[in-house]
């Protein structure tokens, strides 16, 4: 993981003063950093029969895409308002500055599915909250739950649901 955390940049007062940005870009553009998340990912959920992982938009859609493929399951975008063609459920929730909504396809999750949903880091944990309950709406059989960086400082964990699988590649 210390190859992974050196691959990070820390954006000091991004978005606003006084927050340390942890910036993954810089980690996704390394080719060797790339490949470490996907495989590291992977064997978290190789003999779990996940069928769907959910990325979150839009970082968690670069994790969640390389974990699909090397799980060999579909690949389901969670995105922001009016940015998916067909038919969708959404959530509104609070995030660390403001209020957000997003959206899934009502078809993209039957109850046949093991899903995981991903996003590259875990802040207060409102809107991976507000995705778990969007696929929870869906009917899986199970639910996983993973970030690339937990900013353990925030206290996001807690505001996760307790009968979620919660694992983090890198803890700060």
């Amino acid at each position: 993981m210390e190859y992974l955390k050196s691959h990070i940049r820390d954006v000091v007062d991004f978005p606003q003063k006084g927050v340390i940005f942890r910036d993954l870009t810089t980690l996704f553009k390394d080719p060797r950093g790339l490949h470490i998340i996907g495989w590291d990912l992977s064997q978290l959920y190789r003999d779990k029969g996940i069928t769907k992982v959910v990325g979150i938009e839009s970082r968690g859609f670069i994790g969640g895409s390389i974990l699909a493929f090397e799980l060999g399951a579909g690949f389901v975008p969670a995105r922001k308002p009016g940015k998916l063609p067909a038919d969708t459920i959404k959530i509104s929730y609070d995030k660390e500055y403001g209020k957000d909504i997003i959206e899934i396809h009502r078809d993209a999750i039957t109850p046949d599915d093991i899903v995981v949903i991903h996003d590259d880091v875990l802040a207060t944990g409102g809107t991976m909250a507000a995705a778990y309950e969007l696929v929870k709406q869906m009917n899986p059989k199970k639910i996983y739950i993973n970030f690339i960086v937990e900013l353990s400082q925030l206290g996001g964990r807690a505001n996760l649901p307790e009968e979620a699988e919660v694992v983090s590649l890198i803890t700060y």
